[in-house]
């Protein structure tokens, strides 16, 4: 779900900017800086998976992991998602740099949402772990693709065949990384619980 430079308008750049700086503001101030390993993990794994486009008739899809990401960092997901995007961008023309705002704000936003909304199932054990669990990564790339199809509509008419098509391309990665975020939630609860953003229940 990478935009590419020179396709959003000028108010949208603007307001991508503006919610990706309050973002990492809040993020580095929340940073634990004893998680810095699991940050610096998280973000690679991010930056890999992303990277591996599968093309859907006009646009491409890929794990995306802000889910995941979300219930492990939190607020720290905000730098963790800017500056893989950051490096995207740089070696590889991903996305861009006028862009990164933007890109940073649909990907990371609706991770740090999904912590907020689903953290009180997170904290819980059993059925309703898990449930949160595939609520943040179903949800988040949900909300992102509403984002990213979001920034094109309001770029311009001519983008809103484009955004709905990322949409509907998106449901079995929504699938897929429910499942996944459930599954790694569990096996972290059990094995490292302290790398989780959240306390949990006993």
């Amino acid at each position: 779900m990478h935009i590419s430079e020179g396709v959003l308008s000028g108010p949208v750049l603007a307001g991508g900017w503006t919610i990706t700086a309050v973002g990492m503001a809040v993020g580095l101030k929340r940073l634990d800086y004893d998680k810095l390993m699991t940050v610096a993990i998280l973000s690679a794994a991010f930056f890999v998976a992303s990277l591996i486009h599968v093309p859907i008739g006009p646009v491409s899809v890929h794990l995306i992991l802000n889910g995941l990401i979300g219930a492990i960092l939190g607020y720290a997901a905000f730098p963790a998602i800017c500056v893989a995007l950051l490096l995207q961008a740089v070696l590889f023309q991903f996305g861009g740099l006028v862009v990164l705002g933007v890109n940073t704000c649909d990907m990371a936003l609706p991770t740090v949402a999904c912590f907020l909304l689903f953290g009180p199932l997170l904290r819980a054990g059993g059925t309703k772990r898990a449930v949160g669990a595939f609520c943040c990564g179903f949800f988040a790339v949900l909300f992102a693709g509403c984002l990213t199809a979001g920034a094109l509509a309001l770029s311009g008419e001519a983008f809103i065949g484009t955004a709905k098509v990322i949409l509907l391309a998106h449901i079995p990665i929504m699938l897929i990384e429910g499942v996944l975020t459930a599954m790694a939630v569990a096996f972290l609860a059990k094995v490292r619980p302290e790398m989780l953003a959240i306390r949990l229940a006993g």
